[in-house]
């Protein structure tokens, strides 16, 4: 009988969605944690994924032509997503060398008080997070800070660690510099600043419970101390010693909030947020035309700074950062991916696979639920945000539009259990890293963490509800 290649079942679709499985699972958790070896590059991971889904469709009759024609097709409909990964490197580099999120970070440290110690060690992240979009950068920088900060006044450690981590990842969602909210809308192809509303669903409500927590911590059982310690004395004065603080500086933020709440189109806000700092780093800052371009392009580095001063690591950690090149890893991982998934779209894999798998999930709010769960796990066995967006994105996204649910839930999804696991992890890389920057085990911080265990029961809960998913809007849209 003769083969038909458009005719895929489940045993087909499987063998490449595995083997992807079993790369990601030896190069990122059996290497490094069983093997003592590195793990693999993603990119690596990716190609050799690629390469054996090539192969089995050659094998199955598919012409290269076919194949390409699906890859180049993914890639397309990725390229607005590419734009604004462009574009969030280039913000970054322009708020950083305006003085915009130097003057804010200078402003945070400030307000430290011991009474509201715990509050603070988590709102100052906040603020720092959204306007960078790093978790790791947050905590490499102003985490360290209140942790010196901490120790100096007696501080519960494990209390403030859970603090700034969970205002780290605040912003590590809600920001639209992030790169994994980037990656998550791209993931499941919605719109960045539809993606970031929807996750206000449950990323507020998480981060009101965990302010209240902290606020209630800090009256209970305050440290007692100074917060003016030598750390972040010499901190701040770093900072002015680079730039020049005014409030005009708030102005890129406000550009790119008024953008987001009149629902305006990412490219052009976030174009004009990077020209109105690039000014301001002009007017305001001693820098030329040349270090703001290259401020655009490779980042701020401390060797602009007109400065005699030996600047300390935490500022040189705060202000070398940004630039067009510096989001090269998540462009190149995005690619790929990309690549990958074009490749399998050729044969539907993804819906195949779900469709079998999740044969249980016939509802709204059992898909929701398999999105959260599918989320957790497969960040936490890949140890790898990126990969989860575009894979549970991929493997959801049909499933999501047939039901009816809209795709911004299940971007939100992937971010609610995909991104806020990381630091639950132990190990994972995140949690690897917040251990030996701030100094406290995953074990005990993990149940200050307030912000990841409050999103992790918020998000279910509303997908059981219903509250803030629209199932009532999509069902009235079908009926009539």
């Amino acid at each position: 009988m003769q083969r038909d290649p458009d005719s895929p079942n489940f045993r087909t679709a499987i063998l490449p969605v595995g083997f992807l499985l079993v790369v990601l699972l030896y190069g990122l958790l059996c290497r490094p944690l069983w093997l003592d070896q590195p793990k693999l590059p993603l990119e690596v991971i990716f190609l050799l994924a690629s390469a054996f889904a090539i192969a089995q469709l050659r094998v199955l009759g598919h012409s290269w032509q076919q194949i390409q024609e699906s890859i180049v097709h993914r890639l397309s409909r990725g390229m607005p997503g590419f734009f604004v990964l462009f574009a969030i490197g280039m913000l970054i580099g322009s708020w950083i060398v305006s003085g915009t999120i130097p003057m804010l970070v200078h402003w945070g440290v400030r307000v430290l008080d011991p009474q509201w110690f715990y509050l603070l060690a988590f709102l100052v992240p906040v603020v720092f997070s959204t306007l960078t979009g790093t978790s790791w950068g947050s905590a490499g920088t102003v985490g360290v800070v209140i942790m010196g900060i901490a120790l100096s006044i007696d501080a519960d450690v494990a209390v403030t660690a859970g603090a700034v981590i969970g205002g780290a990842y605040f912003g590590d969602k809600m920001s639209p510099l992030s790169d994994t909210t980037n990656m998550a809308a791209l993931g499941a192809e919605v719109d960045l600043f539809e993606h970031i509303r929807s996750m206000m669903w449950t990323t507020i409500p998480s981060a009101i419970i965990a302010a209240a927590v902290y606020t209630v911590v800090g009256l209970v059982w305050p440290p007692t101390g100074n917060a003016a310690t030598a750390d972040s004395v010499a901190f701040l004065a770093g900072l002015d010693s680079i730039f020049t603080f005014h409030p005009v500086l708030l102005l890129p933020p406000v550009v790119v909030l008024i953008g987001s709440i009149r629902r305006m189109p990412t490219i052009p806000v976030l174009g004009t947020a990077i020209l109105v700092a690039s000014v301001l780093a002009m007017v305001l800052q001693p820098f030329t035309v040349a270090s703001v371009c290259s401020a655009l392009t490779t980042g701020f580095t401390a060797d602009m700074a007109t400065t005699d001063q030996d600047l300390p690591a935490g500022v040189v950690k705060l202000i070398e950062r940004g630039g067009l090149y510096s989001m090269r890893e998540a462009i190149f991982v995005a690619f790929l991916v990309f690549f990958f998934i074009g490749i399998l779209d050729r044969i539907d894999a993804m819906p195949t696979v779900v469709n079998r798998l999740f044969r249980f999930a016939r509802g709204q709010r059992d898909t929701v639920l398999s999105a959260l769960g599918s989320a957790a796990l497969t960040n936490a066995l890949t140890a790898n945000q990126y990969a989860t967006s575009f894979i549970v994105g991929d493997a959801f996204k049909q499933r999501f539009d047939d039901l009816g649910v809209p795709r911004k839930i299940l971007s939100r999804s992937i971010e609610d259990t995909g991104t806020m696991i990381e630091s639950l992890v132990p190990w994972h890389p995140t949690a690897v890293f917040m251990v030996a920057t701030l100094g406290v085990e995953v074990g005990d911080y993990w149940c200050w963490q307030i912000l990841t265990l409050s999103n992790l029961v918020i998000a279910p809960l509303l997908a059981i509800t219903g509250i803030g998913c629209y199932y009532r809007l999509t069902s009235r849209r079908e009926s009539s």
